[in-house]
Parts: C-alpha cells; sequence; structure tokens
C-alpha cells in the first residue's frame, strides 16, 4: 500500500518536474552556456569581464528597484492592515479594486502614464491652467519609480493583506487582555506576525522592478537605461547573445542572493519560505 501511495505521489508530481525542466532549468542552463562561451562556441569569460563597464547600471537598477520597493511597502502595509480589520464584503471590494488595473494589459497601464505625465499631458495641462509653469514630468527617474509602484503595488498589498487575514486573533486578545494598548499590540504583535508577508511582497516587488526595461523605456527616456534596457539591447538588437546572457547571468546570481537572504529572514521568523 505504502509502494503504490509512493508510486502516485511521483506520478502526481511528474507533471511539474517536466514543467520545471522545460521552463526553469534549461533557460538557465542556456544562459549560463552562453554566458561563458564565445561565438564559436569555445569556453570564455571575456563576457563576464565586459560587465564591469555596466556596474553604474546595475547600481542604478538595484537602487530604483530598491527605492520603488520601499515605496510599496509605505503604501501597502497600511492599507493592508485597513483591510483585514474590515467585514467580508468589504474585503472582497476593496480587494477587486486592487486586482482591477492588473486586469489590463501592461503595457496600456504603462502608455497611460505616458499619456498622464507627458509634456502636454493631463498634469501639467491642470498646471498650466493654474497658471504656473509646466513640469518636466516624463523622462525622469521619478517618473520610473512611479510607474514600477503603480505596476507592481498589488504584488506588496496581497501577501501581507493574506499573512494578516490569517493571523490567529486570540493573540491580539491576549496582549489586549496583558494590558498593550492599540500601539504596544500593533508593534509587538501584528507586526511581527505580518513578517513573512512583508518579505514575500518585498522579493514579488524587487525582482521585476530590478530587472524591469519597459517602464524605463516608455517613462524614463534615454536618460534612464537600466540593466533590463541593455540586456534587451543585447538580444533584440546588437544580436550579441553572450554578452546579453552574460548581464543576465550576473543579475540573476543577484537576485538568487536577494531571494536567499529574504528566505532566510522568514524563515528566521517562523514563517514560509518562499
Amino acid at each position: 500500500m505504502n509502494k503504490q501511495s509512493s508510486l502516485m505521489s511521483r506520478l502526481a508530481g511528474a507533471p511539474y518536474l517536466v514543467w520545471a525542466a522545460l521552463f526553469i532549468i534549461v533557460p538557465l542552463g542556456m544562459v549560463a552556456y552562453y554566458a561563458f562561451t564565445d561565438s564559436e562556441g569555445a569556453f570564455t569569460l571575456a563576457n563576464l569581464a565586459e560587465i564591469s563597464k555596466y556596474k553604474d547600471t546595475f547600481v542604478l537598477s538595484i537602487w530604483l528597484g530598491l527605492l520603488a520597493t520601499v515605496i510599496c511597502l509605505l503604501i501597502a502595509y497600511p492599507l493592508a492592515y485597513i483591510m483585514a480589520q474590515k467585514g467580508p464584503q468589504k474585503q472582497s471590494t476593496m480587494t477587486m479594486l486592487i486586482m482591477l488595473p492588473m486586469w489590463m494589459n501592461f503595457l496600456l497601464r504603462t502608455y497611460s502614464w505616458m499619456t498622464i505625465l507627458e509634456d502636454y499631458g493631463l498634469v501639467n495641462t491642470l498646471i498650466t491652467s493654474l497658471g504656473f509653469e509646466p513640469l518636466q514630468l516624463i523622462n525622469t527617474r521619478g517618473a520610473v519609480v512611479l510607474g514600477m509602484v503603480y505596476n507592481f503595488l498589488p504584488y506588496m498589498i496581497l501577501p501581507i493583506y493574506t499573512v494578516m487575514l490569517k493571523t490567529d486573533h486570540s493573540l491580539v486578545e491576549a496582549a489586549q487582555d496583558l494590558g498593550g494598548n492599540k500601539l504596544d499590540v500593533f508593534r509587538n504583535v501584528t507586526i511581527p506576525l505580518s513578517v513573512p508577508g512583508v518579505v514575500s511582497g518585498f522579493t514579488m516587488v524587487f525582482v521585476p522592478s530590478v530587472s524591469t526595461f519597459y517602464i524605463s523605456q516608455k517613462l524614463g527616456g534615454t536618460g534612464t537605461i537600466l540593466i533590463g534596457d541593455i540586456i534587451e539591447t543585447q538580444f533584440q538588437t546588437a544580436n550579441n547573445f553572450h554578452l546579453g546572457a552574460s548581464l543576465s547571468f550576473i543579475l540573476m546570481i543577484l537576485i538568487f542572493i536577494c531571494l536567499a537572504v529574504m528566505n532566510r529572514f522568514s524563515d528566521d521568523d517562523g514563517g514560509v519560505i518562499i
């Protein structure tokens, strides 16, 4: 019976293993292959040596990605806390409103911000109608961060909200019975218990933010070139797959390091591994 159950478990997990091999292991293997080979297929470290030319781009990408992630956290945490305190009907409504923009295409959402922020867009039209000089909003780093926050904010809200929703309310009641006021309960109970959701949301926002390229192209212009733009150019325009793969390989390592740190932090706090 145990052997049959074990066989059924393996068969049930087979589709996942095939999916992981085709869409995770094989692509990562191809990236590693191109990163360490030249145009003739010979082993080389020349591709990795060229990465030093783009160190400033790496730093800028990490900085803007981190800034967008922190802003998302500052917005998402109180909103998730408010949602968790509401009744089921209001929670469903608020969740739908948060998810509603994600039903639209990612490109359309980014184009909408171009319309809002451009020189003769909605914001500058309002400013000039009030008698003020128009502002340079489009093609700035601030616009890129705004685009990241707008597109990835739901990925921060939902994990934190889910963790708070599952929090055992008896722990809050116990803290209140021990004499803790609302601030004490929030600081000593709510925040520690919500750490797994924060870590999950932080990861889900930071990873796409640091590797994005479309947002920076449309909202940042030529003045804000991120590492995702460089990689996209190497594959789409320059046809230099080896340099593009080496940049992707280093970016992938940086992301894996961030994930490892986040997972370790979450695990130490009793949370789930992402």
